[in-house]
């Protein structure tokens, strides 16, 4: 982990930032070539290439009857998981539901005088909810994605993960999905964008995964909707020289536990802390699971920036946009107003990051590789569409008739004028 001294008025040139704000960078030439193939393949052999890349990739082998694991797994599964989990899952789908209501939209209308204009809102019929699975299980994903959809009004919600285990299923049942099929990668999105034999086309695809199913997603954004291409996981905490060094030291490496990739910064006015703060996430370090997974991040990523004072701080957390940012200063509101790009925003001491991954009731899947500049988190509203609805009377039509007219004749588009005076006869 690197101390680097940012109090500097080119600070935006600094060769560490640089290097951090552009790791995130997908390297499309490297995968983008196998990634074509398989969803070339899956669109043109649907079940026949999905089975094949499944036992080529997860090892699994599938056919057509056992692609979908049956509903009645997954309410097994929610039985059999232990109480205080399950008590654990029902708080949470709970708190992001009831979160996750107050974003619903309504349909409006707005009448003058003979001209009725509005919006209608409608619910995706389908979506697709990948879910990563492998290495490690992500009940959290499957109600942070499947639980918005719910709300959205979704008719029919379609999860795909590879190897999901019985939390997975149990998440699944709780949060309420149609289906779900055990297939994973770039396969898996193919199958749900082109639809196959056994796996229904959707209408969208949320969900994060690999480098795989990223490339995936971008490439058959088209076909259907995407949310997001999810990068790698990132944190910046924002401290003052009051904040406690252990409690910042614990929320880096809750990230930096993800992967490799994952980044963990800390900008601080205070050399003392910044000191303090990397001795304690490598003696934190030395007690995970995932020690070295973390320590690659750490040893890649991890940066403690030190800063002119807490106005800099928010200047260069806006310029890096980062996934999560947290706030352990004295007065951490009064910098709210100064932050304008991050995923989400976590105020105060006690608000640490996993608190929101899991049961606080935001969303947690997040914008990431500085996209926070122009992405939001996932919610309702990405699982909705709006129509514009339109009604002109005689009355209506005299009022705007004229004006709709010399528009269309200085465009030059005389068929659009002819529209609206052949009206006038």
């Amino acid at each position: 982990m690197e101390i680097v001294d940012l109090r500097r008025e080119d600070w935006r040139k600094d060769k560490r930032l640089e290097y951090l704000v552009k790791r995130g960078e997908i390297l499309e030439e490297e995968y983008e070539k196998s990634v074509k193939e398989i969803l070339k393949r899956v669109k043109e052999e649907g079940d026949k290439a999905v089975i094949e890349y499944t036992e080529k990739f997860d090892g699994i082998k599938l056919n057509p009857e056992t692609m979908e694991i049956p509903l009645t797994e997954l309410e097994k599964a929610y039985n059999e998981i232990e109480p205080e989990v399950r008590n654990a899952l029902e708080v949470a789908g709970e708190r992001i539901r009831v979160f996750h209501e107050k974003q619903l939209e309504k349909s409006f209308f707005k009448e003058e005088g003979g001209i009725i204009l509005g919006q209608k809102v409608i619910p995706l019929e389908k979506v697709g909810v990948y879910v990563p699975g492998g290495k490690a299980a992500y009940p959290s994903t499957v109600l942070m994605n499947v639980v918005p959809a719910s709300v959205a009004g979704v008719e029919e919600i379609i999860m795909v993960s590879p190897k999901p285990n019985k939390y997975t299923l149990a998440a699944a049942f709780i949060a309420g999905v149609s289906k779900v099929f055990q297939v994973g990668g770039a396969q898996a999105i193919g199958a749900l964008a082109f639809g196959t034999e056994t796996i229904p086309k959707v209408d969208k695809i949320v969900g994060p995964g690999n480098i795989y199913v990223a490339l995936a997603k971008k490439l058959v954004f088209g076909t259907v909707d995407i949310d997001m291409i999810a990068g790698p996981s990132e944190i910046l905490v924002i401290a003052d020289e009051e904040a406690n060094p252990e409690w910042i030291a614990a929320d880096m490496l809750s990230q930096a536990e993800h992967d490799e990739l994952a980044a963990s910064i800390l900008l601080t006015p205070s050399e003392e802390l910044a000191g303090r703060v990397k001795e304690e996430v490598y003696k934190l370090l030395n007690a995970l699971e995932r020690k070295e997974i973390a320590e690659n991040s750490l040893n890649n990523f991890g940066t403690i920036f030190i800063v002119k004072d807490l106005h800099h701080a928010c200047e260069v957390a806006n310029y890096i946009a980062p996934e999560h940012l947290e706030v352990m200063t004295r007065e951490p509101l009064a910098l709210l107003p100064e932050l304008k790009h991050a995923g989400a925003i976590f105020l105060g001491d006690y608000t640490t990051e996993p608190l929101g991954d899991y049961v606080l009731g935001p969303n947690h899947t997040l914008p990431t590789g500085r996209t926070a500049r122009f992405f939001s988190p996932l919610g309702v509203y990405d699982f909705i569409k709006r129509s514009s609805v339109l009604y002109v009377s005689r009355e209506g039509f005299a009022k705007v008739a004229g004006p709709a007219e010399r528009i269309a004749e200085a465009e030059g588009l005389t068929a659009h004028a002819l529209a609206v005076k052949i009206r006038k006869r």
